[in-house]
């Protein structure tokens, strides 16, 4: 068993929309957000890679977009989609695309990858990027061992309806007290403001202000909980291999 609590706190869609990109880096600099993945399609990606490249304390990764599905008026609608999900030469090329443009806008690879709406549990997103996880040696979310994902400060149901329990500062309290000690991602979606045609909107301002509330940081330092990110992992943890 290991001897210490490692969080990393991720903040999911930087590039998507300026609100989002305010909130972001609200969460790093005054609160505990250590790492972040780039939507690199929307237009606000280029800001997000500006401000990454000049604050290389926070680490991002790659958040896959392949479209997005809201729940609304009893049905699962798409707000947009960029590729058929099962077409999987088409997703690959999108993949492929998008890791291009981040490699243009940060001048390096990705610390880390996952996907918009978690669309990559499901093949065949599923292979395909876990076989770029495995090229690059990162971590992939939810399928690199001995790194747990927590996605459950969160402040919808599955079906979009509000939780905003979940997102309280009780609730992170509560999350944080039950950490295992290992290494645990923590997924956030901060924003400074809701400017976005997103399944999840309001909430992320709610979130902004629980990141940045100081007794967060207080707790994490009494439970002994020790703050990383995918770029400056624990020293015992080797560099990740996504499995097969």
């Amino acid at each position: 068993m290991r001897a210490t609590k490692y969080l990393i706190v991720n903040a999911d869609d930087f590039g998507q929309g300026p609100g989002v990109n305010r909130g972001i880096i609200e969460a790093h600099e005054h609160g505990i957000v250590t790492s972040t993945s780039l939507m690199t399609r929307w237009p606000a990606a280029e800001a997000a890679a500006l401000y990454a490249r000049e604050h290389p304390t926070l680490s991002v990764g790659l958040h896959v977009d392949l479209g997005e599905c809201a729940y609304r008026e009893g049905n699962w609608l798409p707000l947009y989609t960029v590729v058929p999900l099962d077409d999987a030469a088409a997703v690959k090329k999108e993949i492929a695309a998008q890791l291009a443009t981040f490699r243009r806008l940060l001048g390096r690879d990705p610390t880390h990858i996952d996907s918009h709406q978690h669309v990559h549990l499901r093949e065949p997103v599923r292979s395909a990027l876990i076989e770029i996880a495995r090229h690059l040696q990162i971590p992939i979310r939810h399928f690199t061992p001995g790194i747990r994902y927590c996605g459950s400060f969160y402040g919808q149901t599955a079906k979009g309806a509000p939780l905003p329990e979940f997102i309280s500062t009780d609730a992170l309290l509560d999350i944080l007290a039950a950490l295992p000690k290992e290494l645990t991602e923590l997924g956030c979606h901060p924003g400074e403001v809701n400017d976005l045609d997103t399944m999840y909107g309001s909430e992320r301002a709610e979130e902004l202000k629980v990141l940045c509330n100081p007794q967060i940081r207080t707790t994490i330092s009494t439970l002994g909980v020790e703050l990383c990110s995918f770029a400056n992992l624990p020293a015992e943890w080797p560099r990740p291999q996504a499995p097969a």
